[in-house]
């Protein structure tokens, strides 16, 4: 009988070790990460291909990108740049071609002044780089590296809570649930409208007690600083009321509710994802400034 050996607890993740690219660009990728972004060079594997006898021969070179982890690629030589990726590095940062921004680096500062260092650190070296853009809970610039891959440098803007954990997993269980019926009807989503509608009722059953008949419009926001604004003017109208709840406030009434986003102070990156939270309600206009709920239909 051999003796007893300890059981491992349950698995865990430790962090980020290293992302990887391919890069087409040896001598610019070098000069980015290690000159601009002041990464140390800390590693590199020089090889035969692996494996299969197309896999070209390569330099995996490593940067240290922090708290023990490191950002690498991959320069197959002799192999040709694709047609797909060619001229991205002279592309705006802009999310122009939201598949292939999709893949990006955020690099963490930790102030106002810091992002703002970097943006001239990086317009000094001839980058052209993006406004300042606030998404919720961040706020970012963007530049493109040399091989177009989008780089962002990001700053939070309040810690993450309960509430920001439990409204995404009400997010996922409405987006979920809406892809698996659209999937069995043949049919694929196509608009954020359906799954906004599909967690107000999550929401809903998770805090209301409400038997009698419900307004036509109710908007759920998440009791967050950034969705605040929307609120606030709710309660100053008297066209809608505002319920309170523990994790969000619902913003209801029986005839259609308008708001602007000027008036509400809101940048365009969170006013685009106003109705985060759920809504009941026929989204008629969503635009850059205005927005215009209707009661559903009976």
């Amino acid at each position: 009988m051999t003796s007893c050996q300890t059981m491992p607890g349950p698995l865990r993740l430790h962090g980020v070790d290293h992302t990887a690219r391919p890069t087409w660009r040896l001598r610019a990728t070098v000069a980015f990460y290690r000159d601009v972004l002041g990464l140390p060079l800390v590693h590199v594997i020089s090889a035969r291909g692996w494996g299969p006898r197309t896999h070209p021969d390569f330099l995996h070179f490593f940067f240290d990108s922090g708290q023990g982890s490191t950002i690498a690629f991959f320069y197959y030589l002799g192999s040709e740049e694709p047609e797909s990726v060619q001229g991205r590095s002279r592309m705006r940062p802009l999310p122009d071609d939201h598949i292939g921004d999709a893949t990006h680096t955020a690099w963490l500062v930790q102030s106002e002044d810091e992002l703002k260092a970097w943006k001239k650190k990086l317009e000094d070296a001839g980058l052209e780089v993006s406004v300042e853009t606030r998404h919720e809970v961040i706020e970012s610039i963007y530049v493109r590296d040399p091989n177009g891959y989008f780089i962002e440098f990001t700053r939070k803007l309040r810690p993450l809570g309960k509430i920001d954990a439990l409204d995404a997993d009400l997010t996922l269980q409405a987006a979920i649930q809406a892809e698996d019926e659209a999937l069995a009807a043949g049919t694929r989503i196509s608009h954020i409208d359906g799954i906004w509608a599909r967690k107000a009722a999550l929401v809903e059953a998770l805090q209301s007690d409400h038997d009698g008949k419900r307004p036509g419009v109710r908007i759920f926001v998440p009791r967050v600083e950034e969705f605040a604004p929307l609120v606030r003017d709710a309660e100053q109208r008297d066209d809608c009321a505002v319920v309170q709840g523990e994790y969000f406030d619902c913003i209801q009434g029986d005839a259609p509710l308008e708001f602007r986003r000027k008036t509400l102070g809101l940048k365009p990156a969170v006013w685009y994802g106003l109705f985060t939270g759920g809504v009941s309600g026929t989204i008629a206009v969503l635009d850059r400034d205005h927005v215009r709920i209707e009661p559903m239909a009976a």
